[in-house]
């Protein structure tokens, strides 16, 4: 992926989702945020996720940003922890002991032949019918999926039938520059 973000700017995004999520929990307000960085001020799609324990406890992007990256980062901060229907919206409790993680997406590709996949470099978002799902690239390599389970779990995601990908469905790539709080 071009254009990757320096260790400087990832801390500033780990840190403006952090504040997001805190803030936004504990008086319902964004913090507003002055960025002088080109990379952060251009749009770019994103994933902020976010866990407790090591569990995952929302996770909410966007592919297609029409604002700055900083903010795209502290709008999916926020709808992360408070409307993933997966889970209950993020209370002041919830405050002490989670975790972000900020994928940093490149444009969509659309694939012709699923071998273009590769496994620990690409996420995947897959389209049939009025079905949609999506796995960034790093839920592939933790869960020790190869490509077939991939394509397979991204169809379960999207509410299909586990085999689905294999006729009619449109599949694209795209590339992430994941980052996370230690």
């Amino acid at each position: 992926m071009s254009n990757l973000l320096s260790d400087k700017e990832q801390k500033l995004l780990l840190e403006i989702a952090r504040e997001s999520i805190t803030s936004f929990i504990t008086d319902g307000q964004t913090p507003e945020r002055k960025v002088a960085t080109k990379k952060l001020l251009a749009p770019q799609g994103c994933f902020v996720t976010i866990r407790n324990n090591g569990e995952l406890r929302g996770c909410i992007g966007i592919f297609v940003a029409e604002r700055p990256l900083f903010q795209m980062i502290q709008e999916m901060a926020v709808s992360a922890a408070t409307r993933d229907p997966r889970f209950y919206p993020m209370k002041q409790v919830d405050l002490n002991s989670f975790k972000v993680e900020i994928s940093v997406l490149s444009p969509l590709k659309m694939i012709e032949r699923t071998e273009e996949i590769k496994v620990g470099m690409h996420g995947l978002y897959l389209e049939k019918r009025a079905m949609r799902g999506v796995l960034l690239p790093q839920v592939a390599v933790e869960n020790r999926w190869d490509r077939e389970t991939f394509l397979c779990q991204t169809c379960l995601k999207a509410g299909l039938r586990h085999d689905e990908w294999r006729e009619g469905a449109i599949i694209y790539t795209f590339k992430a520059q994941v980052f996370g709080e230690a």
